[in-house]
């Protein structure tokens, strides 16, 4: 981008949405990233979640055209996301975690993908650690069948011949998907505030007969809860107990949910008395009991999203994993890309 985009100009082929909030240790490195892409089409939004580093106005600096969008408060990811997605103006909606540093060929390798697989409107990145790129961040998202969902191969080597393929849920963390069907779709529930908000998106577009295409050449480096304390604080650990209970009884399917609820309670117990996770039993808690006292506006929540579903419950099963191995080796799980199940009944 040479100049800032004018309401009078052609709109951008792509928008870009970065959410900022204690990001400034990373977010300058991941403007100066966007900066470098070859695929010039886009334009960045950063909505500012009031946040108290004041990072966003310097790092939008680095970039032409790129636009700060002041939240007016600390909103969550799920509701700055949103916000951002309603100012932008790009056919494609890209979310981008501050944390995340993509490679210069990342956005085109997504959009050339959308041109070979034109049906298909949602796609995630190869995600690999910042830390060490030899170790995978996450192949896109999968859905166990205790609803614990889990990032592919999270801190596994990565295999470097990874396929183009199908995944449940594509990582929020460095997403593409068709602004049109964001917004149709509601976008990402604010009520979750932060963590689990893209499974749940992701599960929405399972229902809807929407795949996730899994785009390996499109490459991003990953710090990972790099604004919240890292995934054992007691922010990360409250959120993503209380929003796994409820992605589950938000999105299962009725015939489902007999089977799918009793494996998670159980798998939530083995879980959570871990050697490793006990000191956390007291934030644990918390999560599961918030999650419960917050069920009546989640039930409501599922009662809209059931009646939009398009794909049966065998089609959502046949989209998780029932293998236990899976989940406890993070084993990414891709496959085919299968006709679009738009307009299943």
């Amino acid at each position: 981008m040479n100049e800032p985009s004018g309401e009078d100009k052609a709109p951008p082929a792509v928008s870009v949405v970065i959410v900022a909030y204690n990001s400034g240790a990373t977010l300058g490195r991941c403007v100066a990233a966007l900066a470098a892409q070859t695929f010039a089409d886009f334009e960045l939004l950063i909505v500012n979640n009031d946040s108290p580093q004041r990072e966003a106005d310097p790092a939008a600096a680095n970039l032409p055209g790129a636009r700060v969008i002041e939240a007016g408060g600390n909103l969550g990811f799920a509701a700055g996301v949103n916000l951002g997605a309603r100012e932008a103006r790009g056919r494609w909606l890209v979310l981008l975690n501050p944390d995340a540093y993509p490679d210069p060929d990342w956005l085109e390798e997504l959009m050339a993908a959308s041109r070979r697989r034109p049906q298909v409107l949602s796609f995630t990145s190869r995600q690999l650690m910042a830390q060490d790129r030899h170790v995978l961040d996450g192949l896109g998202d999968v859905m166990s069948a205790p609803a614990i969902p889990y990032r592919g191969g999270y801190l596994t080597p990565d295999p470097g011949d990874t396929p183009e393929g199908e995944v449940f849920s594509p990582c929020g963390a460095a997403m593409m998907v068709d602004r049109t069907l964001f917004l149709r779709l509601g976008g990402l529930d604010e009520s979750f505030f932060c963590y689990c908000e893209d499974v749940d998106f992701g599960y929405r577009l399972q229902l809807a007969g929407e795949p996730t295409l899994l785009v390996p050449d499109a490459v991003i480096a990953h710090e990972g809860s790099a604004s919240s304390g890292g995934p054992k604080s007691d922010f990360a650990v409250f959120h993503g107990v209380r929003n796994r209970f409820w992605v589950l009884i938000k999105n299962t399917p009725a015939l489902l949910l007999p089977v799918v609820l009793p494996l998670h309670l159980l798998a939530f117990a083995v879980v959570s008395l871990r050697p490793q996770n006990r000191p956390l039993l007291s934030v644990t808690w918390r999560g599961f009991t918030a999650a419960l006292a917050g069920l009546g506006p989640v039930w409501t929540s599922r009662r809209r999203t059931q009646a939009q579903r398009r794909a049966s419950a065998l089609q959502i099963a046949r989209a998780m994993t029932w293998n236990p191995k899976d989940l406890s080796g993070r084993r990414a799980v891709i496959r085919p890309l299968r006709p679009s199940r738009r307009g299943a009944p």
